[in-house]
């Protein structure tokens, strides 16, 4: 993943801090894809956590109707501003909408920061598929590859496995013998 992904990256597009926080936010159970398309339009209106925090949830809503539970995302996005401290680890789950993945995915990418490994469906698929967990719990998952992997890697595990699973082996049905994983972990079997 180290060589494959040297510097680890969100594919999210934002401009300040708190963009990233509500693009993070957006993109629970959402793809990049879309989040970016509503973001692009929705990161020029609102810039700061104070803006967020004056939105109107029903004009917010239909902003970003297109991304999945735009209800409660919104709800969440509005909540999450007025309330926001910081970017420590416990200020960012302290906010709703916000837990253990995407507060860390958020400290990853700010700060450069990795005390925790963000699962999320790419990273939960892969490491149940290569028996590096039997846990079903994103965080469960989280921690059993904390276990596993030398903390000063814990960086490239999610952004690797997220972009091996977008552009390498994505969920669908298909031939994966010839995947560098997949072939690495062949020949130590």
């Amino acid at each position: 993943m180290k060589r494959a992904y040297p510097v680890p990256k969100t594919e999210l597009l934002y401009d300040t801090p708190f963009q990233l926080v509500v693009a993070v936010m957006l993109s629970a159970q959402c793809t990049d894809k879309v989040v970016n398309r509503v973001t692009r339009t929705l990161f020029k209106k609102y810039r700061t956590p104070a803006d967020f925090a004056r939105a109107d949830l029903e004009t917010l809503q239909k902003e970003i109707s297109s991304i999945t539970f735009f209800r409660t995302k919104a709800r969440h996005v509005i909540e999450a501003a007025q309330r926001f401290t910081g970017m420590g680890y416990s200020e960012l789950v302290a906010l709703p909408g916000i837990g253990y993945k995407t507060a860390h995915v958020i400290r990853g990418e700010l700060l450069d920061e990795y005390d925790g490994i963000p699962t999320d469906t790419h990273v939960k698929r892969f490491a149940q598929r290569f028996g590096l967990t039997r846990n079903t719990d994103l965080t469960k998952i989280s921690h059993d590859l904390e276990t596993l992997v030398p903390k000063k890697d814990w960086k490239y595990v999610n952004n690797g496995l997220v972009l091996y699973g977008r552009y390498i082996c994505p969920a669908r049905p298909h031939d994966c013998r010839e995947h560098p994983l997949t072939r690495l972990l062949e020949k130590k079997k």
